[in-house]
């Protein structure tokens, strides 16, 4: 009964090393331009993503540049400037990071579509991961973007 409980308290010892090994640590500063780096667009809600392309991931692999990259918000453009996103950190917690997804308008207009999205990875040799998020922050309402919203003829 004695070693019982000494292999269990052993190995309840050794649980949090092995969970914190798998932990994905995400950065204290300039979040905006880690996550412009290592989002993986392809997995943005589809008001936002481009076309999916066989190999390409990331912002910089469909040729988006960053406009304006500050502390926690980033402004991108595809190249010929066909599309732009806008993206603001607005919470980080170590289950992921909150940020919002929003498509401005022309020439600083009105936007056309924004939603919360968290991004999230599972250990830090990966793509960050994105879903639309039902935690709403004031910063950053619901803007269109939906399927529903197509043009019909």
């Amino acid at each position: 009964m004695k070693t019982k409980v000494l292999l269990a308290v052993i190995a309840l010892s050794y649980a949090p090393l092995g969970v914190a090994g798998n932990k994905a640590d995400y950065p204290n500063e300039k979040v905006a331009a880690f996550v412009i780096e290592k989002l993986d667009v392809t997995s943005l809600p589809s008001a936002f993503r481009p076309k999916k392309e066989k190999g390409k991931k990331t912002f910089a692999d469909y040729g988006f540049t960053a406009q304006t990259v500050g502390e926690n918000e980033a402004l991108i453009e595809a190249a010929g400037g066909m599309k732009r996103l806008a993206i603001k950190v607005l919470d980080q917690k170590s289950s992921g990071i909150f940020v919002c997804v929003a498509e401005p308008g022309e020439h600083g207009g009105e936007t056309r579509a924004q939603s919360v999205v968290l991004l999230n990875r599972k250990n830090p040799n990966t793509l960050l991961k994105g879903r639309e998020s039902f935690r709403e922050f004031a910063a950053c309402p619901v803007i269109g973007g939906s399927d529903s919203a197509t043009n019909s003829y």
